[in-house]
């Protein structure tokens, strides 16, 4: 028997009922990787229990990434097609917004972290949702929530009214570009793969995102994984295929997880599988679990992973789409890349090639990290000038300090300094200032971040994740970064940089795959732009930035310190002596660059040098 209610609480009831009965109310909890760490599953049941509890009638959605990382816990309520954005929200918050918002009528201002929008209207301005159309919108566990936002719409456009060569000639025109770093045209890609005839043909999706900082396309996956399947399966009627694959990263359990939920969801309704919606073409997908191996981000050394052999690339010609998987003709393309073509085919080539530059069509997405306040997700026009992402978007530098440098295409690109930040967003014009598109990863740097140890930071990625296969990139690379190794350490020499140069450029032009080959780009970048860093390392054995511990020390300072001792005996050596109440000092010969003691001073009586 259920509890008796007493007159006030029956009143109160009905008052909730009341206000809530003729309201369309709908509740979004950003569920991806990033909320889920941040705490987003106690914040969700926070809501479906205080909902239940006041009895009042609305949705809660378990979505994907909303693209405000910084802010996560995220949650949407939209009322009455009103869209209200409040971040970092914790269980008390959440029954703060069924009560206060949903109840009360009144949003909690000091929570938003957006004007209050209709829920048609872009989350910010300057973004443009193309891949990212349905991620934090819809639930990607339920079919019925794709199909609902035109989901496989296009898969039927395509499969009952369109000719293979017509999607090929729409995606040729519509400018799209390979999304995964190498900006191939996909359309060519395509086509070159439709010619190449065999008994046997496989469509690929690469997500193998491995840069330090990008979760493009994982978040892609979480909060969309149906508008990938669909694109693939539409590519493999394109060019004669019947089987996907999707290599992805095993580090990805809640991508592999929807994935496999949408899998198996678009088999129950024939979406994939045989003879797909009546029209005869057959398709189905499966999944190839990478062991997290950067190079298999490279297309046949992925291949060469799936196959079961050792994650290596091999010399082209031949290509995959004449010789891939299993030696059949093979289509690889990029999550992001796939996730384009959906929308072109429902839109057409016309209104996709307009949006972007000339070059450069349709929109990039972004991983935006480091030192810049609103880090996240964003999808932004092709063209745009990374000024704008940095300091529109992303809200410009943390704690009120000064820009240094960006650093896009991830351990393949370059550091691109402030004088250039007004430049456009594209494949040819990132690569004319050193850096590239590559697969979207964004990372701020500060002027606390040392351009040397920056390189050094990435070349060393580079050495840890080459196959080994080729000399340039095996060898080459260890000797580049031993040679920042002595610059940061205080044993180079002015000949260390001009070997540095020589042998980054020997290795660029002699490596087998694009590993090795874009591998010291973030070293002939920084020489570019920052080499008086470089210089005041070799010749004055000094890190501007004080990031470089062993050209670094540190001091007390005698007009702060107090003699409290708490220092000392912090310190793990030790090296700091003096006696209580009295100036200390530091033994330089015995400091070990701890940093120990500057973190523990209560006064700051203690500096880096």
């Amino acid at each position: 028997m259920g509890k008796i209610m007493s007159n006030s609480e029956l009143v109160q009831y009905r008052e909730n009922i009341s206000v809530v009965k003729d309201k369309k109310i709908r509740i979004l909890v950003g569920m991806a990787t990033c909320g889920i760490a941040a705490g987003s599953g106690p914040v969700m049941d926070a809501l479906v229990n205080e909902l239940k509890e006041k009895n009042v009638d609305a949705q809660v959605v378990s979505t994907g990434c909303l693209g405000y990382c910084y802010a996560e816990p995220l949650v949407e309520v939209v009322i009455d097609g009103v869209s209200y954005l409040y971040g970092k929200v914790d269980v008390q918050g959440a029954k703060d917004i069924v009560n206060k918002h949903v109840i009360g009528g009144n949003a909690i201002e000091c929570s938003l972290i957006s004007k209050p929008r209709s829920a048609q209207s872009p989350l910010s301005d300057g973004m443009v949702r193309i891949a990212l159309r349905n991620s934090g919108i819809i639930n990607p566990d339920v079919i019925n929530d794709y199909i609902k936002a035109d989901g496989y719409k296009a898969l039927a456009k395509a499969i009952t009214e369109l000719k293979p060569e017509d999607i090929i000639d729409t995606v040729k025109k519509s400018g799209l570009r390979g999304r995964g770093g190498g900006g191939f045209p996909t359309g060519l890609k395509w086509e070159i793969a439709s010619k190449n005839q065999a008994d046997l043909k496989y469509i690929v999706c690469n997500a193998d995102e491995g840069d330090p900082g990008a979760f493009m396309d994982r978040s892609i996956l979480e909060g969309d994984p149906h508008s990938v399947l669909e694109a693939m399966a539409i590519a493999g009627y394109a060019i004669g295929a019947n089987k996907g694959v999707i290599y992805i990263r095993a580090e990805y359990p809640l991508a592999v997880k929807r994935l496999e939920t949408a899998i198996k969801q678009a088999r129950e309704l024939g979406l994939l599988g045989e003879n797909i919606l009546g029209s005869g073409f057959s398709f189905d997908i499966t999944l190839s679990l990478g062991s997290g191996a950067f190079v298999c981000g490279e297309e046949t050394a992925l291949l060469n992973s799936i196959e079961g052999n050792r994650g290596e690339p091999t010399v082209k010609p031949p290509f995959p789409a004449e010789k891939g998987l299993w030696q059949k003709p093979t289509c690889i393309n990029n999550v992001e890349t796939y996730a384009n073509v959906c929308p072109i085919i429902n839109n057409g080539h016309e209104w996709f090639s307009s949006i972007g530059s000339e070059k450069s069509k349709g929109t990039k997405v972004f991983a935006l990290a480091g030192k810049v306040n609103h880090e996240g997700l964003v999808e932004v026009p092709m063209g745009i000038k990374l000024r704008d992402i940095i300091y529109n978007i992303g809200g410009g530098i943390k704690d009120g300090k000064s820009f240094k440098a960006v650093l896009t295409g991830g351990p393949s690109g370059g550091c691109i300094p402030e004088e250039l930040l007004d430049t456009p967003i594209e494949y040819e014009s990132l690569i004319a200032i050193g850096s590239m598109m590559g697969s979207g990863g964004m990372i701020v740097l500060d002027e606390d971040d040392c351009m040397v140890n920056i390189a050094k930071f990435y070349l060393g990625f580079t050495v840890d994740e080459s196959c080994g296969k080729c000399t340039p990139c095996r060898i080459g690379n260890k000797r580049l970064y031993e040679l920042l190794e002595d610059i940061t350490t205080g044993k180079g020499t002015p000949e260390h940089i001009e070997k540095l140069t020589e042998l980054g450029t020997i290795i660029k032009d002699c490596s087998l795959c694009g590993l090795g080959q874009t591998s010291p780009n973030p070293v002939l970048s920084t020489l570019n732009y920052f080499r008086d860093e470089y210089m005041a390392h070799v010749t004055e054995k000094t890190c501007k930035a004080k990031a470089c511990t062993s050209l670094m020390k540190y001091l007390i300072l005698e007009d702060k310190c107090t003699g409290c001792t708490i220092c000392a005996r912090n310190c793990p050596v030790p090296c700091i002596e003096g006696e209580r109440k009295k100036t200390h000092v530091i033994d330089q010969e015995k400091c070990i660059k701890c940093g120990i003691c500057y973190a523990k001073c209560p006064f700051g009586a203690i500096i880096k040098d």
